[in-house]
């Protein structure tokens, strides 16, 4: 049977090298007059379109549906806690991010509370730690003790801590001596302990917001740099506004107290932070979070500032805190992707405990947040 032209036209030859996806060339070994092979429709360049219009779609669909579960997340922890919504929303931040935080504020500004809260809204397990000087890491993390069965055999069995649980508050982990603390921080990093050589995983999600009492400092034992980077963010907590103070008055000193309702569970948390990582980050965003942690860097700032009165800088691990950060903040208000406003919202808690001033720079009375502020004045 004679071909016609277009067909002849669209014949390969017997021996043709094709170039697949993978990238690896292979070679065409079709008999001659056989009919060309045809692209088949899960590789033509308009089904692989629509299959990322139908993703883009879907991951609209689901930032807008827990866009409207964390409001709901918010407006029931408002319920318990009053004029504090920057450190609501912060921490609410650092736990979409999967991250710790540490709060630093006086007695009495409702930390305990929103860890309790916190707890009760998005249904996660949650317990507290006082930390003294003569805590032992096995009061956190657990321990093993000798048990004799009614046959007359002992063996060990070990009995977890108060680390095993979705949200741990360490209260004035500073006054735990530094033993302890490099055990709990242990198991912040890694989300395991192992106890007598034998590891034991902790219950996913694990988060554990610190706190810290700025006043006293007699009995202390400061939490090194390097312990410090495990935090997320650290947020300093203010005094609430007049108005604020005076509706916790009116509701806390009543003959009944409104209560916080679940809103969330924890494999929802989980799978928001899965959602999190999946928000698309412009290469402007990308930029401006490279350009201001290194700017914070003395060996590779072009700020004179920074050069003459930072001891050191913060190191990587502050940039991929703040990328995740802001993520979770566009996903918090409901938006498709961070923005620059995000970078600059979040750079204060994300980089001021991964930073330090020199000698000099203290004597002078200048803070960190002033050197912060000159970090972001160029992307403001």
């Amino acid at each position: 049977m004679s071909k016609s032209p277009h067909e002849a036209s669209i014949e390969p030859p017997p021996s043709a090298a094709l170039v697949g996806e993978t990238g690896v060339t292979t070679t065409n070994t079709l008999a001659p007059g056989s009919p060309p092979a045809l692209p088949s429709p899960e590789r033509s360049p308009g089904f692989a379109q629509a299959g990322e219009r139908a993703a883009a779609e879907k991951l609209a669909a689901d930032i807008e549906a827990l866009g409207h579960r964390l409001r709901q997340v918010r407006a029931s922890i408002g319920r318990v806690i009053f004029g504090q919504q920057a450190t609501i929303d912060q921490t609410l931040i650092t736990l979409l991010a999967g991250g710790h935080v540490l709060l630093i504020g006086v007695p009495g500004l409702a930390k305990t509370r929103l860890v309790e809260t916190l707890g009760t809204v998005l249904g996660l397990d949650d317990k507290r730690v006082q930390c003294t000087p003569d805590l032992m890491p096995a009061d956190i993390l657990g321990s093993e003790v000798l048990e004799e069965s009614d046959t007359g055999r002992r063996s060990f069995r070990f009995i977890p801590g108060p680390v095993f649980c979705q949200l741990l508050m360490a209260d004035e982990i500073n006054r735990a001596s530094p033993r302890t603390q490099s055990a709990l921080l242990q198991a912040m990093q890694e989300h395991r302990v192992s106890v007598a050589g034998h590891p034991y995983p902790l219950p996913a999600p694990f988060h554990v917001l610190a706190t810290q009492n700025p006043l006293e400092q007699e009995g202390t034992y400061p939490l090194p740099e390097a312990q410090l980077d495990r935090f997320l963010m650290q947020l300093d907590v203010p005094y609430p506004e007049i108005d604020a103070e005076r509706q916790m008055l009116i509701a806390t000193t009543g003959v009944e107290e409104d209560r916080a309702v679940q809103v969330m569970t924890g494999e929802e948390l989980i799978a928001a932070q899965r959602l999190v990582r999946r928000i698309p980050v412009g290469e402007s965003v990308v930029e401006a979070i490279l350009t201001l942690v290194r700017a914070g860097r003395p060996e590779s700032t072009d700020i004179p500032e920074v050069e003459r009165q930072v001891a050191w800088g913060p190191g990587p691990r502050a940039s991929q805190a703040l990328m995740r950060a802001v993520r979770a903040r566009a996903l918090l208000d409901g938006r498709f992707a961070p923005s620059i406003d995000d970078i600059l919202a979040l750079a204060h808690p994300v980089l001021r405990h991964r930073m330090a001033l020199n000698f000099a720079a203290r004597a002078d009375g200048v803070t960190l947040n002033d050197v912060i502020d000159r970090l972001c004045a160029p992307f403001a």
